[in-house]
């Protein structure tokens, strides 16, 4: 009863921590949120344009189809195993980035991860203000506004609010995809556009690159929404349970855009969120569906939001030491992400669909060898073995700079230039491959081979096992015990 007692009052609706470890006492919730959570985040309008991308650039529908989905799984593989790190370690994604990079030299990878979800939160601005645009009856700009307010307050709130936002967001999304998928098969010979079968390689790749890349994204930040779970919850069922919310969410979303695209005689890019929103009527309905999609916004741009905040903090705690974020600097943390992604947002809505497409495919060359460097140490060199404490200490076993990390990091990102297609730069080998960006591949297995090889050789010592921060109540019940660490 004292335990449940203590954990039932440790879980205020305003969340009160943020980068800090999660004590067992205020660990709380269940597998099923984790599939709920991803579900709502992915049954929203840009991942509807992201599978129309595959076929508004040159796919047919079969096709894009398998390649959307080859992508989803292995991309969701990967966000999947970051999810799985959460309870085990109770902190946000992007602090474990200290064991590979130093506690200094994590602050490299945090950056560009800060910049990637400023982009994502814009983006997905653009098309929730058109649909509160028209759904209130004002200006999409005026609708920008007022959906950043909401994700200003949600953010605020934290981990509980946003976990409930999700639980709400799927069961939105799933009612309206159903009934736009419905109303989709009255209106189109879904079964003539299945027969269209013009295989090409670069269009494959780029259906496979746009999932992929789509389900990478979250791992930066997927396992901040998993470390209030209890630690003994099974890492395979966490891996799962978020993995596969993620992976169904984005594939029902993204069939729609492809059937959506491929039906629309051109009306589509540039109106997303009308073209979808007129598939399913006017009046009433439409009002309806409107809202969905920006309800369906909020999940997703709340959790870029949320992320951003907490990589904000890690890199701050990284050079100052411990840092107690009080709910004012929160909120202030807050207001300038959403700020800056507001005006992004304003100033670029009127040329979303290329530049979202650049972007994405873009960055994914700054933070997938992040991703490759991290999962190959936690679950190959240290295998779980972290020393918790140490994370937070400049001149502990991880120290300020990681060479070796640091080093293999530059490289998956250099190595992947010569395959980088976007409007920014496009690499000499990408004419080769029919213009198709190839580099995520590249920047995940090439740094991965790499760093297990030197970490194998050269990695610093590694814990005998996990290193847990010592629990206050653990430390008023044994007063004897003057460490400052827990091994488990």
């Amino acid at each position: 009863m004292a335990v449940s007692s203590t954990r039932a009052s440790s879980k205020p609706l305003i969340e009160k921590r943020s980068i800090d470890y999660i004590p067992e006492t205020e660990r709380h919730g269940r597998l099923l949120s984790q599939f709920t959570l991803w579900m709502g985040a992915n049954l929203q309008i840009t991942a509807i344009v992201t599978g129309a991308l595959a076929v508004v650039l040159g796919g047919d529908v079969f096709w894009s189809l398998i390649g959307l989905l080859i992508g989803q799984l292995l991309g969701g593989g990967v966000m999947a195993l970051h999810a799985a790190q959460g309870p085990k370690l109770g902190l946000p994604q992007m602090i474990s980035s200290r064991v590979q990079f130093g506690v200094y030299g994590a602050a490299i990878p945090i950056v560009l991860v800060c910049l990637m979800y400023l982009g994502f939160t814009a983006t997905g601005t653009v098309l929730s203000g058109q649909a509160l645009g028209q759904l209130f009856g004002v200006s999409d700009s005026v609708g920008i506004l007022i959906f950043a307010s909401v994700i200003v307050l949600v953010t605020v709130l934290g981990y509980r609010v946003i976990h409930f936002i999700g639980r709400v967001a799927s069961i939105i999304g799933v009612i309206a995809f159903v009934y736009l998928f419905a109303r989709l098969i009255s209106q189109t010979d879904v079964g003539a556009l299945l027969q269209i079968r013009h295989f090409s390689w670069s269009s494959f790749l780029l259906a496979v690159s746009l999932a992929a890349s789509w389900q990478i994204a979250f791992g930066p930040y997927v396992a901040d929404y998993s470390r209030y779970l209890p630690s003994k919850t099974s890492s395979v069922k966490t891996f799962f349970a978020a993995g596969a919310g993620s992976v169904i969410g984005a594939q029902v979303a993204m069939i729609l855009g492809v059937f959506a695209a491929a039906s629309a005689n051109g009306q589509f890019a540039g109106h997303e969120v009308a073209y979808i929103v007129g598939l399913g009527g006017t009046g009433a309905t439409a009002a309806l569906l409107y809202f969905s999609i920006a309800f369906g916004k909020v999940t997703i741009s709340t959790l870029n939001s949320y992320g951003s905040f907490m990589c904000i903090a890690t890199i701050i705690s990284g050079f100052r030491g411990h840092l107690n974020v009080t709910r004012l600097q929160r909120l202030v943390f807050v207001l300038v992400i959403v700020g800056a992604a507001t005006l992004i947002a304003l100033l670029g809505q009127h040329s979303f669909l290329g530049a979202f497409k650049s972007f994405i495919l873009f960055l994914l060359a700054f933070f997938t060898p992040w991703s490759a460097i991290n999962l190959v140490d936690y679950y190959c060199i240290t295998r779980e073995r972290y020393d918790v404490p140490a994370l937070a200490d400049p001149n502990g076993r991880y120290g300020r700079w990681n060479a070796l990390g640091i080093s293999v990091y530059v490289f998956g990102v250099l190595v992947q230039l010569p395959f980088i297609a976007t409007k920014f730069y496009t690499g000499p080998l990408v004419a080769a491959m029919g213009g198709v960006d190839i580099s995520w591949i590249i920047g995940l297995v090439v740094p991965a081979v790499l760093y297990y090889v030197v970490a194998k050789k050269w990695h610093s010592a590694v814990p005998d096992q996990l290193i847990l921060p010592v629990e206050q109540d653990t430390v008023d019940a044994q007063p004897s015990r003057a460490g400052r660490i827990q091994a488990v």
